[in-house]
């Protein structure tokens, strides 16, 4: 009782955690809305306007992100056993969908621009109010990043690397209209903003593959699938056999299920001490993983029809 007491007060944690930087990201999208939104007004820049609406995405995409990761915190319950976990690669995919959404509106203003050039004003200090909330998105960025990672928060990391994509774009916007105030060339600034659109194209792409992938039921990383069977293996040295391990992770939660084969004439208790002891050894090697274990008796023919996902019950009857 008290473990489990812990775990939930630990996991009550995490999630104050996890909101307090959701709502920092909030607070860093409205600043540089407001801070881009400025740029564009004084220059007249398709390219810092492409910076901004970049912004509107990251503020939508971190008030999803906020929702999703309170969402992923509820206990799992009569209908959802395994949990609400998974509701933070709704978050990812649906952010990768947003950009790829304002991709499109760039490109179309881009272009618009191409067809009728207009002069623009004020660069300098257009210019400067843009590395204004480009440093502030780095800073956040890699703040967020961090702490996605440190939770393993699909939703939080997602929010993290697209600010430091908006990062990258910034640099191109303004490494672009330096080269027009250096030039003079007009059209450079919508052939940025061009580029920029190109840019988000892929990491919104990325962010959807990565949030089907996870709704796959993908497995744990190699690395560590390798610990768990580094743990297997010393058990294995003591005459304990294994097979069907079966890893998956589902955003913050990892899940291994695996069977044990023993002699038959173990009795219950001494079947159930070793499994204890295997959890245990799984749930040390990669943290906070659910482990689920089927004893068999090795000596039982059908003790070894079980290795693939859906049993074949014909083969058992012959």
């Amino acid at each position: 009782m008290d473990d489990r007491l812990t775990q939930t007060q630990a996991g009550l944690a995490a999630t104050r955690t996890l909101t307090a930087f959701a709502w920092l990201s909030i607070a860093t999208a409205l600043a540089t809305i407001a801070l881009k939104g400025s740029a564009y007004w004084l220059t007249d820049s398709v390219g810092l306007l492409s910076d901004a609406m970049e912004s509107l995405v990251n503020l939508a995409a971190a008030v999803v992100a906020l929702l999703m990761i309170r969402v992923a915190a509820r206990p799992p319950d009569e209908d959802h056993a395994y949990g609400y976990s998974k509701a933070e690669y709704f978050a990812s995919g649906l952010e990768g969908a947003l950009i790829i959404v304002a991709a499109l509106a760039i490109a179309v203003t881009a272009v618009q621009r191409l067809l009728v050039p207009a002069p623009l004003e004020q660069l300098g200090l257009g210019l400067l109010v843009s590395a204004s909330a480009s440093a502030l998105n780095l800073a956040v960025g890699l703040l967020l990043l961090r702490a996605g990672r440190r939770h393993d928060s699909i939703a939080l990391e997602a929010d993290g690397r697209h600010l430091l994509t908006d990062v990258w774009t910034s640099a191109g916007v303004i490494g672009g209209l330096l080269a027009v105030m250096a030039t003079g060339w007009q059209w450079l600034d919508p052939v940025v903003a061009l580029a920029v659109a190109a840019n988000i194209v892929w990491t919104g792409y990325r962010l959807m593959a990565r949030s089907a992938l996870g709704l796959l039921d993908q497995a744990l990383p190699a690395e560590q699938r390798a610990l768990l069977s580094r743990v297997l293996g010393a058990y294995e040295a003591r005459g304990v056999h294994f097979h069907a391990l079966r890893t998956r992770r589902a955003a913050g939660r990892s899940f291994v299920s695996v069977h044990v084969l023993v002699p038959g004439h173990w009795s219950v208790q001494q079947g159930h001490g070793l499994l204890e002891e295997i959890e245990r050894d799984l749930r040390a090697a990669v943290r906070g993983v659910s482990v689920m274990t089927h004893l068999e008796p090795i000596e039982d023919p059908a003790s070894h029809l079980d290795l693939e996902l859906d049993r074949d019950e014909g083969s058992n009857s012959k």
